[in-house]
This record gives structure tokens, C-alpha cells and sequence, in this order.
């Protein structure tokens, strides 16, 4: 029951996005960025300097640094290393024991890790609201938009946006700064999100403040 290899694949490009079925857009005065669950014991699954690990670090190396510096709050999800069979609950049945205890499978690479200011947030189950303070400190913050950057995309990207909606918390889900376990994946979650829940858009949009 452990994660998958996965085999290298291109990421979407703006031209192959599904249609959003709403307009919303990301307004720096209402966002924050969710960086989600990229550790290296969920990263560590991907083909190093191939696509789509290396857009993904870099296209969330870009967001972060755009959103601190125009004041955006940015959140990372990260999942605890040595769970308990009682904490780790169902996912037990599906995924196995989860991360090994210890620092370094559950740390964010250093160049995307987090800086002074940012807020770190521990994650249980496929959403990041489930079991957390995420939509508490949105309350906290003003903020009722979410922009999701991370992994994967089918599973707890796709549940955050999704639980985001029912909370009435407008969702974006960066196209290229999320991947998955296979392109096929990918687009699925893409498509099931602009259709559903959330904006999907792309990293030049968001940075061109579109």
C-alpha cells in the first residue's frame, strides 16, 4: 500500500485547461495560498528533474514568493511522520502506515519550505480542513478565497477545493502547481474541480493577476 512510482508526464498547459464554469478571480485582499502536503515523503514518489516534479517546485517557488511579497498569507498542510493506528484511521486501510517517524520525510524542500510569517498547519486526512484550524484561520485572516498549489491532485487537492466550496470559500486550483499520480489523474481532478467547486487556472494567470 505504498505510493506509487510515477512515471514521468507533461503538465497541462493553459490551452488544455477545462472551462470554468464560474469567473471568479483571485484578489489579493480576500486569498490565501494553501502550499498542500509537498513533503518529500510525497514528492519523493516522482522522477526527479522531470515533469512534472520540477514545473511543480518551481511554479510553487513562484507563487509563494508573489505572495508574500504582495501580502497574500500563505498556509502549508503537513502531515505528521509516525502516526498512530488511531490517528491515521481509514487512511490506514487505503494507504498503509503513512509516513515513517523522524524530520525528514514529512519536510517541505528547502526551497520552497516555509519563512517567518507563514503559517504551518498538521493535516489528517485527505482535506486539509478536516481535523485542522484552516478554516478558522481564514475566519482569522478575513480571507475567503483559497488558492491550492500542491499534491496530489485527485485526492486531497481535489477534497480541499471541494470542502472549500461547502464553506463558501472560493476556490483556485493551480493547474501546473499541483500534479498527481498520472496525467490521466491529473486532468480528472482538473475537470471534476472547474466543473464542481473551484477555479482552475494556471501560475502566468495568477501571476499576470488575472
Amino acid at each position: 500500500m505504498a505510493l506509487p512510482a510515477i512515471a514521468p508526464y507533461p503538465m497541462p498547459t493553459a490551452a488544455e485547461l477545462p472551462a470554468n464554469r464560474v469567473d471568479w478571480t483571485v484578489d489579493p485582499d480576500r486569498a490565501v495560498l494553501l502550499v498542500h502536503d509537498l513533503q518529500n515523503y510525497f514528492i519523493g514518489a516522482f522522477t526527479p528533474g522531470t515533469a512534472p516534479l520540477d514545473p511543480l517546485l518551481g511554479n510553487v517557488g513562484l507563487l509563494t514568493k508573489e505572495a508574500r511579497r504582495i501580502g497574500i498569507p500563505v498556509v502549508y498542510s503537513v502531515q505528521p511522520g509516525g502516526q498512530t493506528p488511531t490517528q491515521r484511521g481509514l487512511q490506514q486501510d487505503f494507504w498503509g502506515p503513512g509516513l515513517p517517524a523522524g524530520d525528514q520525510p514529512k519536510a517541505v524542500p528547502d526551497d520552497i519550505a516555509p519563512e517567518p510569517g507563514d503559517h504551518v498547519l498538521t493535516k489528517w486526512k485527505y482535506s486539509a480542513f478536516v481535523r485542522t484550524r484552516l478554516a478558522t484561520k481564514l475566519r482569522e485572516l478575513g480571507r475567503d478565497q483559497l488558492v491550492i498549489a500542491g499534491v496530489y491532485a485527485h485526492i486531497g487537492v481535489m477534497m480541499t477545493a471541494c470542502d472549500a466550496w461547502m464553506q463558501d470559500i472560493q476556490a483556485f486550483v493551480v493547474a501546473d502547481a499541483v500534479a498527481d499520480f498520472s496525467r490521466e489523474d491529473h486532468d480528472m481532478a482538473l475537470k471534476w474541480a472547474a466543473g464542481r467547486c473551484a477555479v482552475v487556472t494556471t501560475t502566468a494567470s495568477l501571476l499576470k493577476g488575472d
